[in-house]
């Protein structure tokens, strides 16, 4: 058995190099005031030793962690996934790592020591990327100003003073409508999320806005509330083709609540989309291959999730130095519209 390779210290770098160990730990550290000989001969026996320095001690020196706390919750939805999956993918990108705290369930109320926590671990900034779910965000502006490090707030309403960067999803809910509207069809119903989520009330906005720009009446019968899940999909579907028959086409407010209506309307008798048009909003790397392919709104997740890291590390560097603070935001990153077979309509 092959004995383990001892690590290499900061002694052994400097005796081979012929120089001091407090000349190594000005090269590891970048410092300046070395000569570029002296830099050379140190990194060239660094590669040759495979010498790692030890990133705490260097932390501790420089009083930096290089870290950011990131806070989740409901991950087993599209958006909060894919929005971690893009912070994750930045901050590796720009040498950070990544502490992350996932919440049992978003509507917590303990939020001091979820913040505690993380400061005590001496993350450099935070990112709160938990859904906007009923009143989940009444500690905002009291606990924000407390805060010793930035903050940024990712997938909920824009507020005053706060550095927020979220999805146009009452942009993205009108440019669904506009869409089914512009393929000819005439009676629009909507299955919406969980109506305590601040995203399905945005998207149900949007959806009205495009039917009263376009002169049509709006009746409480074209709406059903579901609940983000594909079994939700079929049952809304159904309840909605009761109360309201002679819906034409319908936007259901994310792809796996519209997989589960697209499998449920052979059932009610309706073939999509030349009975029935369904467009989602998501746009999941399965849409393209529903059956019919799914025409859906896509939203810019994991751009939002990298954009709020770039944000953060600019709010960081702008505190170290000095520099007065200028909050990121609100930020409303805009969807765009996917055209497939499940949404082309009367005038094709």
């Amino acid at each position: 058995m092959m004995s383990p390779k001892k690590q290499v210290n900061i002694w052994q770098v400097a005796h081979t190099a012929g120089v001091s160990a407090q000349t190594v730990s000005r090269v590891v550290n970048e410092r300046p005031d070395v000569a570029p000989e002296t830099r050379r001969r140190v990194l060239e026996v660094i590669d040759q030793l495979g010498y790692q320095p030890n990133a705490l001690a260097r932390s501790l020196i420089r009083q930096r962690s290089h870290t950011l706390g990131v806070v989740v919750a409901r991950l087993d939805h599209y958006g909060p996934s894919r929005t971690l999956i893009g912070i994750e993918q930045e901050i590796r990108t720009i040498g950070y790592s990544l502490l992350l705290d996932l919440l049992p369930r978003p509507e917590v109320e303990d939020v001091a020591q979820i913040l505690n926590r993380l400061l005590s671990r001496q993350v450099e900034g935070i990112i709160w990327a938990v859904p906007e779910i009923g009143s989940n965000r009444n500690w905002l502006e009291q606990k924000t100003p407390q805060m010793p490090v930035p903050v940024i707030y990712l997938s909920m309403q824009p507020r005053p003073g706060l550095p927020v960067i979220s999805i146009d999803n009452r942009g993205g809910g009108r440019l669904a409508t506009e869409h089914l509207l512009s393929q000819g069809f005439q009676q629009v119903g909507i299955i919406t999320g969980c109506m305590d989520w601040w995203e399905a009330r945005e998207r149900l906005l949007g959806w009205q806005d495009a039917l009263v720009t376009a002169s049509r009446a709006i009746e409480a019968r074209q709406i059903v509330e579901g609940d983000w899940t594909a079994a939700s999909g079929a049952q809304s579907l159904g309840c909605l083709l009761e109360r309201f028959p002679e819906m034409d086409a319908v936007f259901v407010c994310n792809d796996q609540m519209a997989l589960g209506a697209l499998q449920a309307a052979p059932r009610f008798g309706r073939q999509v989309p030349n009975q029935l048009a369904i467009i989602g909003f998501d746009d999941t790397p399965e849409a393209a291959y529903f059956c019919p392919p799914l025409t859906t709104i896509r939203q810019q997740l994991g751009e939002m999730g990298a954009l709020a890291v770039r944000e953060i590390i600019k709010m960081i560097e702008a505190n170290r130095q000095n520099i007065a603070e200028i909050l990121p935001g609100p930020i409303l990153l805009k969807p765009e519209l996917v055209i497939r077979e499940s949404a082309v309509g009367k005038l094709y």
